[in-house]
């Protein structure tokens, strides 16, 4: 090669933006780069080597270390990631890879999808209010998703998607892609809630809630946080009250103490009533008591009735369904609760409540739909591989982390980003996002899909000679 040749930029068609790169650089994405007049993959091709668990040395795999030891499928897991993509789409994937899996002749067809059409759906498990169903959720200013419904202990938000990653301003999308990438390579990203909270969200991490971190997620509602302990109460206090945004417990009226035959107290609770002793409503969504908005859990109480069982020297317990919140009250000569230290019994009570909650976590599950490149790096014609996954034949994961595929039409993938291998997400700035895509099936399946069988090449091929893009390959501990 002439030294003006290499001094010339060359185009990359590793996406739609096609680059031209100058030499020694890297296009848009980071990961394709000019080597000397050629286009290679900056990441090398990542395979998960299992043996690693069972104290067996890494084995690096590059093309130029390689020994020409034989490895089996059933030892090395072949990823998407590193691998490059199939655009623009009349091109087989980058590998597609035969293998023996079990004793069974099989195919793995790797590709680094991109992905217009995808989002994060996050679990954030709090009682904390973090703002309003459909609430705009906002990243550095704009809006990259909205509130979903609250779930059993946790506030559910929905990010990303099309209309926000190219359906809204220039800002938008990128900011979109940002959160989105950071989010599935298990970084931390600061939201907002339109008139709600911020809260601190990272993969396999606690929540931090307007700067507070969370530290676990409630044992139930109040009516089930009162089915599990009411036994245990009886005996050390009259009554108890379970604070919660949703249900708020009263042991005296719920089922469960009238099983165990619990007195009436003749307390009264405001808000409405649903079931007996269970209120929806007593208070507002916050960062209170029980996720409410209260800070003084005797703001839901109502006069005592002496008809009902109220009289002096009632011993009363409010708690939250975390534990995090509690507090002892007696009934004074006017019937007015009058906050007493809490007897060591009953704090072991509350303590046991603490005890069964679950640690607060975030879970981010990206999400998105396989589409035309994807299908026809598979096969050339592309139905078959979707009715082959619906049909479980084929095999899909990211990353080498399994998957849930959505029913109905296409194939619509959904993972748990803490299940894939680090930095295994990126990023096209068209903007879309970037992630490792596998189909695995028997070679008799691939060849009736119609796949590329004349691509197909043996494992030990791909770890001598590597592939289109770069030179070599990694292996990584399959960390499952």
């Amino acid at each position: 090669m002439t030294d003006a040749s290499r001094s010339e930029k060359i185009r990359c068609d590793a996406c739609p933006v096609m680059c031209y790169i100058a030499p020694g650089r890297a296009g848009a994405c980071d990961r394709y780069a000019n080597d000397d007049g050629r286009i290679v993959r900056v990441d090398p091709l990542i395979l998960l080597d299992r043996r690693i668990a069972q104290g067996d040395a890494v084995k690096p795999f590059l093309a130029a270390d390689w020994d020409g030891a034989a490895v089996s499928g059933d030892e090395v897991v072949v990823t998407a990631i590193g691998a490059g993509t199939t655009y623009p789409d009349f091109k087989p994937a980058p590998f597609i890879v035969s293998r023996e899996i079990e004793g069974v002749d099989c195919v793995t067809v790797v590709t680094e999808a991109i992905f217009s059409y995808c989002g994060v759906k996050v679990k954030i498990d709090t009682d904390r209010h973090l703002g309003d169903e459909a609430s705009p959720v906002r990243y550095d200013g704009e809006v990259v998703g909205h509130v979903m419904t609250a779930e059993y202990g946790s506030q559910m938000l929905s990010l990303g998607g099309v209309d926000h990653l190219t359906g809204g301003s220039k800002a938008e999308g990128r900011k979109t892609c940002d959160a989105l990438m950071a989010l599935c390579n298990k970084e931390a990203v600061e939201l907002s809630v339109d008139g709600g909270s911020s809260v601190l969200v990272q993969a396999g991490r606690a929540p931090v809630v307007d700067g507070v971190p969370e530290v676990r997620m409630r044992v139930g509602c109040g009516s089930a946080t009162i089915g599990m302990f009411a036994s245990q109460w009886k005996g050390l206090v009259d009554e108890v009250v379970v604070v919660d945004d949703h249900i708020t417990g009263v042991v005296s009226e719920h089922q469960a103490g009238k099983v165990i035959d619990w007195p009436d107290t003749g307390i009264r609770i405001k808000g409405h009533r649903s079931t007996p002793g269970r209120y929806f409503k007593v208070a507002q969504p916050g960062l209170g008591w029980g996720g409410t908005d209260i800070t003084d859990p005797l703001a839901i109480l109502g006069d005592w009735r002496v008809v009902k069982g109220a009289r002096p020297g009632l011993t009363l317990l409010m708690v939250s369904t975390t534990g995090e919140h509690s507090a002892f009250y007696e009934l004074d000569d006017a019937l007015t609760p009058v906050l007493r230290d809490m007897p060591d019994p009953l704090r072991a009570s509350v303590d046991l409540i603490a005890q069964n909650c679950e640690p607060a976590l975030c879970t981010v599950l990206f999400m998105g739909g396989a589409g035309g490149s994807l299908r026809s790096g598979v096969t050339r014609n592309p139905i078959n591989l979707t009715r082959s996954v619906h049909d479980e034949r084929t095999r899909v994961t990211v990353g080498g982390a399994p998957v849930y595929v959505w029913p109905g039409g296409g194939i619509t993938v959904m993972v748990d980003v803490t299940q894939v291998p680090d930095r295994a997400f990126g990023y096209v700035p068209t903007p879309a996002l970037v992630a490792p895509l596998e189909f695995t099936t028997t070679r008799e399946e691939y060849v009736s899909l119609g796949g590329h069988d004349g691509a197909i090449r043996s494992l030990d091929d791909v770890l001598r000679t590597g592939g289109e893009y770069g030179d070599g390959s990694e292996v990584r501990g399959a960390g499952r």
